[in-house]
């Protein structure tokens, strides 16, 4: 979403974006869409075979397997260019980006760290910067996710270890950090160390259940291996410690699809040192990708101009600029409101509707839009709309609503051409006019 008028992050998580100020929140801060406990429906994705197309009307066309090769030895060549550059031209990636990034070779996962920010354009920084994030990931996860037991023993083989090292100035015996006596798993204190531990738990649980939701088709994710559990296991750390650094938000139900593409496409790097870091640089750019719609997750912000209710709206208005007799059909004739299907769409960036592959393709245009996501996945999930036209037009509110709940299968590039061509948002139009 435009930065423009947008609400300033709650909690921790401004602090963990350059750029970002923390501003202090009304009311005892935000609470989820969602209250906890409370789920979303899991859909099984859609997709189609690769090699093939379908068309508006569901025939489909045969894609030429040479030029499909041809093209991504193109873009590969073009993104490895870019990317091999002292100082990287943004507008450039992304532009490249727009039209599909490559799998394989860790290509996908720098541009989405550059389209991110978490990396910056000048190449002799990335070194500095990966390290020192990485390190601060490792001192959060040491403060907020150890036991307090765990987290006082670590403290202790620190000074223990600096001790052997000489590089302790101070003489005489060791200092414990030890828990104090007031201190232990069944105070209930508030400011008790193991009060804060315990609160999480329950959180700690929903979010493991979801993990075992997520995307069950792929033994990335699903499944009793080591590798799937390790997985699993990283993900989890990084949803636990977003919900205690952001308590006015927590964790919603849904935030665990959010985060798959990402680690995803980071643990795939084929460069070891990456890949093996693969859960800092997936947290810091979660974060970073959260910030641009951590609004839609806030109840107390669905009636103001950064709220769900808003972006709804602003998806009808462009499906009324791009076809007004699609708009009054849904609008008036079948009353299926944009509430009934999109708030899943847009809340979670489409992860539910398509299969894994496409929704990293269509990642790809949503990271690289020059007017930002929001934008973006408006005109996608107007496009979506428009490409079932026909079957819209002739459908009663029960067909329409089962047919946008589980979206059929559709050509990705074919889609997203499709929503390229849109005419703007008028949201878009007035930020252009403006600045």
């Amino acid at each position: 979403m435009l930065k423009k008028g947008r609400l300033n992050l709650p909690d921790m998580l401004g602090s963990l974006v350059s750029g970002f100020d923390e501003k202090e929140m009304k009311n005892g801060g935000l609470r989820p869409v969602l209250e906890p406990g409370e789920e979303l429906e899991i859909m099984e994705p859609n997709g189609i075979e690769l090699g093939h197309k379908e068309n508006e009307y569901g025939f489909d066309d045969l894609v030429n397997d040479t030029d499909l090769d041809k093209e991504a030895d193109e873009k590969r060549s073009d993104i490895e260019y870019e990317l091999s550059q002292k100082e990287i031209y943004l507008e450039k990636v992304k532009r490249i980006g727009s039209m599909g990034l490559p799998d394989g070779g860790g290509l996908r996962a720098t541009a989405w760290k550059l389209l991110l920010g978490y990396l910056s354009p000048s190449h002799d920084l990335w070194e500095k910067e990966l390290t020192e994030n990485r390190q601060k990931y490792v001192k959060l996860k040491e403060e907020f996710l150890l036991s307090p037991s765990e987290y006082t023993r670590v403290k202790e083989d620190a000074m223990i270890s600096a001790e052997l090292s000489g590089e302790r100035d101070d003489a005489g015996p060791l200092k414990r950090q030890g828990i104090s006596h007031g201190d232990h798993p069944l105070s209930i204190v508030k400011a008790s160390a193991w009060h804060h531990y315990f609160k999480h738990i329950e959180i700690a649980e929903q979010i493991d259940r979801d993990l075992l939701r997520t995307h069950p088709d792929l033994k990335f994710f699903s499944g009793e291996s080591s590798f799937s559990k390790k997985n699993r296991e990283a993900m989890r750390s990084i949803l636990l410690l977003f919900a205690k650094l952001n308590p006015a938000i927590r964790y919603v139900q849904g935030m665990n699809e959010v985060l798959a593409p990402i680690f995803y496409v980071f643990s795939t790097d084929t460069d070891e040192k990456n890949s093996v870091n693969a859960e800092a640089d997936s947290f810091f750019c979660f974060v970073r990708l959260l910030s641009d719609s951590v609004d839609h997750f806030c109840q107390q912000l669905d009636n103001s101009p950064v709220g769900i209710l808003s972006t709804l709206s602003r998806l009808a208005e462009l499906l009324k600029e791009n076809d007004e007799e699609l708009w009054k059909h849904l609008e008036f004739t079948t009353k299926v409101k944009p509430q009934f299907y999109a708030f899943r769409w847009i809340t979670l960036l489409l992860t539910q509707e398509f299969n894994f592959q496409s929704i990293l393709r269509i990642w790809d245009s949503l990271l690289s839009n020059p007017f930002g996501i929001q934008d973006m996945l408006l005109r996608i999930c107007c496009a979506m709309l428009l490409c079932m036209k026909s079957r819209l037009l002739s459908g009663d509110f029960a067909a329409n609503l089962r047919l946008l709940q589980h979206y059929p299968d559709i050509n990705i590039e074919h889609l997203l051409r499709v929503a390229q061509d849109l005419s703007a948002d008028t949201f878009i139009l007035q930020f252009i006019f403006v600045n």
